[in-house]
This record gives C-alpha cells, structure tokens and sequence, in this order.
C-alpha cells in the first residue's frame, strides 16, 4: 500500500507555513535521525538542532525561530513552521493513523455474547467473543474489543475504543472518547480487609470507577473500586502502562502517570500533575494541582505547593533533593577528611 501524500495535502489537513515544494511527496514519518527522503520529522528541542546538518528528511517541522536553518540545511529541503512543533506532530500522528490504519466498519459480532436489556448507541462495534452483561449501556461509535467484558451496569462513553481483552467491572463508568488498552481492569476489588485473630476479613468494596472524557489508560493497567464512594479519574487523564490505581483514589484533569507508578488508597492527586515511572504516592496524601513527581519517588507526606518532587531518602521539592543528593556523593570525602583531622588532635 502506498501511504505517500503530498506537503499540500498536509498543510491542507492540519495548517502551518510550508517552505518548499508543496508537491513533495512524503511516504513515512521519522525522526531527524532516521529519515530519509521520503519521511518528516520534527525539531521540537534546541538540544537537537545540529541534527538539522545531518537529517535526510524531506521536510522538518519547525518553530519560527529555526525556520531559516531549516530551510538552509540542503537544497530543496521544505520546512513548515508552526507555533509549537511537538503538538504539530502529534496531530500529524493522529492524521497519518486515520489514513493507514481506517477503522473496519462497525458490527456485532455472533460470536458476542449480549444480554437482552443491554442499550446499544448507534454505530457500535462488538468484537468476536466479547461479553456485556445485564442494563450495560454502550454509547455511539463505542468499539468493544474481542475477548472484552463489559460487567452488569457499566457504561461506556460515545466514541469510546476498548482494545481486545479489557474487563469494566459491576456499575463502572468510562466516559467519551477514551481508549482502553488491552489487559486493563477496571472496578476489581480494592485492597480492604480487616485483621482478625492473625486472619483478614474481607471488606467488600460497594463503590465503583467513575472515568471522565478522552482518558487513555495503557496495557495491563488497574484502577481499583472505591469500597464506599468510588474511584474517579477526571477528564483527559492519560496512563501508561502497568499503573496501580487504588481504591477511592481520585485524580484530577490531565494529570499523566508513566509506567509502573503506583497511588494508593484514598490518595488525591490533583490536576495537570505528572507522576514518573515506577514512582509511588502512599495513601491518604494529597497532592496539590501541578505537582511533578520524578521517577522512583516515593511520595510520603502530603504535598501542597505545585513544582518538581524527587528522591527517595526521602523526597523534598527538587532544588532541595539536588543540594542533598551532591552532598551525599562527597560522603565518603569527607569522612576519610574527618578521621584525618581526629588522628591530628
């Protein structure tokens, strides 16, 4: 198949200012180091500027500022500049996936397996082999992968894309437009049982997920019942891979998590924070809107003033922890100077 546009269809599709030949044909999108002559790439780091020497690619997406290196890089070479080229990218990802990857056209599979009273929207797709139990609601376009389980009053948003082998638990609720990747569970019981006699009585978990517009959530990911009042992750809130969420854990708008990283029960983290891989928040700890937790921080006590968080032994706000962290390599220094000075006395 061949995917080759023209730059003219680009700037047609997604704007910007395009320096060169609009009848430049492109076949891929690559990075500055990896393109050849029928790719774009972006420049989005000054960091990276010297790879505009050296790419290959046809065309360079740019800001203003490094639109004339760009376009001086080797004859011919285009350019569009744009604003913000990293945003300018991922739309162009977004339009390239529409192009090569068009979604099939929406059917029910026989093979699904789908109770009487269940509401399907228009324009549902259901996948072979999945499940929707009794007084779920499907909303428009919503696209349920193969193998799915859609428990008994789930809901799943207009637009919304399951990928194969994704479990929404009893009376769980996702919103709009988001996309659940393969392996993610959402509403298995949060981690609540009471000690008795050296045994643990289970306490049963009575609340749901609540699960607001154009949230991701990545592979293999969990997001725990809430055991009274639920579990709420707001709207444009994106996962990665592999994240623990506890149970009553709410997160607030366009908070983003990376891999691994872990909140437990009852914690609240507010929104436009990010959260590093394989970091921690403990539970019953809040987080002020715009925290930014660095990878493999264990999260300890409450945090209320918004900036970079980092460090294990134990975290502090960032300037802090880097202070403390070059004193800790000049440790071994400055014993071996201390014994020296004892042994003059």
């Amino acid at each position: 198949m061949d995917t080759a546009v023209t730059l003219a269809e680009l700037i047609a599709a997604l704007g910007g200012d395009l320096l060169g030949a609009p009848e430049t044909p492109i076949r891929r999108i690559a990075s500055l180091e990896t393109a050849d002559a029928g790719a774009i790439a972006f420049l989005a780091n000054v960091r990276y500027q010297s790879q505009l020497q050296t790419t290959q690619a046809a065309c360079v997406i740019v800001a203003p500022a490094l639109a004339e290196a760009a376009a001086a890089r080797q004859p011919g070479a285009a350019v569009i500049v744009t604003p913000d080229p990293y945003l300018y990218f991922a739309r162009l990802t977004q339009w390239w996936a529409r192009r090569v990857r068009p979604l099939a056209p929406a059917r029910v599979h026989p093979s699904a397996v789908i109770a009487d009273d269940v509401q399907l929207g228009q324009g549902v797709d259901i996948g072979p082999l999945a499940v929707i139990e009794a007084g779920a609601v499907i909303g428009d376009g919503a696209r349920i992968g193969a193998h799915c389980v859609i428990e008994a009053r789930a809901r799943i948003g207009a637009g919304t894309r399951l990928a194969p082998r994704v479990t929404v638990g009893f009376d769980c609720h996702i919103g709009a437009h988001g996309i659940v990747h393969s392996g993610v569970v959402i509403g298995a019981d949060g981690f609540g049982f009471a000690p008795s006699q050296g045994r643990w009585e289970k306490i049963e978990q009575l609340g749901a997920v609540r699960i607001g517009d154009h949230v991701e959530i990545g592979a293999n990911s969990c997001i725990d019942r809430g055991a009274l009042g639920d579990t709420i992750l707001e709207e444009g809130v994106k996962l990665d891979n592999l994240v623990q969420i506890g149970h009553n854990v709410h997160v607030g708008a366009h908070t983003a998590m990376a891999g691994c990283a872990g909140v437990a029960g009852s914690a609240r983290i507010g929104a436009h924070c990010t959260v590093g891989g394989g970091a921690i928040v403990l539970g019953h700890l809040s987080l002020a809107d715009h925290v930014h937790v660095s990878a493999a921080t264990v999260v300890t006590r409450t945090i209320s003033k918004p900036g970079q968080y980092s460090g294990v032994f134990p975290f502090d706000d960032n300037a802090s922890w880097e202070k403390n962290a070059a004193t800790l390599r000049q440790l071994h220094a400055m014993r071996d100077r201390l014994r020296a000075l004892e042994r003059k006395e």
